[in-house]
């Protein structure tokens, strides 16, 4: 991401402040660890690192944050979902978490079940881009080669049940096309392709397409978010091509299911106030990450909601990842 990274050279082991005494219920622990289900460096880290420093001062208290990659985000939320239920330990995760639980079929923990949402810290479209190989210069161009020529247009992704893989299997559905999958060992691989004109299509976010938009190899056709973008402005929206259609992506936090409510409730505010204040929506907003308050509740009832709308996206169109 363009101004995610800079500035963001936070130690790991990151300590700040002292915790205050408090009553038993409101007590918030000595240390809490932001596990990230990623490799250091990623974007969701870089969110974890860039949250934590206003985070412990809000909380009075110390944090680090610990990286847990592998399996699709599944180890560090598995850990996380064993972990203690005191506050000590929370997830900073993203919606790939909802599409691994959608395509992975035995996995270690219950997504809905094993968790507590805590609270978002934002939301952003994904990006339609297509090579400036070729001649698409809209997405009823798109469509129309796609609906004349069924599987013969191809788009890449991070891998198979990747956010990028079920957000083009709903335009697929929703447009009743078919766009053929080409999985790669991240979403980085997939853009090299793109620009060189191997794969016509992705689905992607700013900061992993952002160099090939610079050098002119990539086109942006929409924005899948709803209303347009204010951080592309010149940019479309799905939904105005495609009706009905609309997704975008969260990152937000979560705890292991029975940590108490009154703690879980505290760290929501504080969470709100972090992602709202204007240093961090001034990292955020230029890669189209707009902070959203929102209630534990709420949260929860979203999650829920769109689990629902990917497992039966990896249903309809059996998505199984190994």
């Amino acid at each position: 991401m363009r101004h995610l990274f800079t500035g963001l050279a936070v130690c790991g082991n990151l300590t700040l402040g002292m915790v205050q005494p408090a009553v038993a219920q409101d007590a918030v622990p000595k240390l809490v660890r932001i596990v990230v289900p990623f490799s250091a460096g990623a974007s969701n880290d870089a969110i974890a690192r860039s949250v934590a420093g206003p985070l412990a001062k809000r909380m009075e208290t110390s944090i680090i944050v610990e990286n847990r990659p592998g399996a699709a985000g599944v180890i560090g939320s598995d850990a996380v979902a064993k972990a203690a239920k005191d506050g000590s330990v929370v997830l900073l995760t993203s919606s790939s978490f909802l599409t691994a639980a959608a395509t992975q079929p035995r996995l270690p923990y219950d997504p809905i079940a094993s968790f507590a949402p805590v609270a978002l810290v934002g939301q952003n479209p994904s990006l339609l881009a297509v090579s400036s190989a070729t001649p698409f210069k809209s997405v009823a161009d798109l469509l129309s080669a796609a609906r004349s020529n069924p599987g013969e247009l191809t788009y890449g992704t991070a891998g198979v049940g990747s956010i990028g893989h079920l957000v083009t299997e709903l335009i697929n559905a929703h447009a009743k096309i078919q766009m053929r999958h080409v999985p790669y060992k991240g979403a980085a691989n997939a853009a090299i392709d793109l620009a060189g004109g191997q794969i016509h299509v992705m689905i992607s976010s700013y900061a992993t397409l952002s160099a090939f938009l610079k050098a002119n190899k990539v086109r942006l056709l929409a924005v899948t978010s709803r209303q347009p973008h204010p951080a592309f402005p010149d940019v479309p929206t799905l939904i105005a091509t495609l009706p009905g259609f609309s997704s975008e992506t969260w990152v937000g936090v979560m705890a292991p299911a029975g940590t108490p409510a009154r703690y879980i409730e505290r760290l929501n505010r504080e969470i709100n106030e972090v992602a709202g204040s204007p240093e961090l929506r001034s990292m955020l907003e230029p890669d189209g990450i707009l902070p959203v308050a929102v209630t534990p509740a709420v949260f929860a009832a979203r999650i829920k909601q769109e689990l629902e709308q990917w497992k039966q996206i990896a249903a309809s169109r059996k998505i199984v990842a190994e």
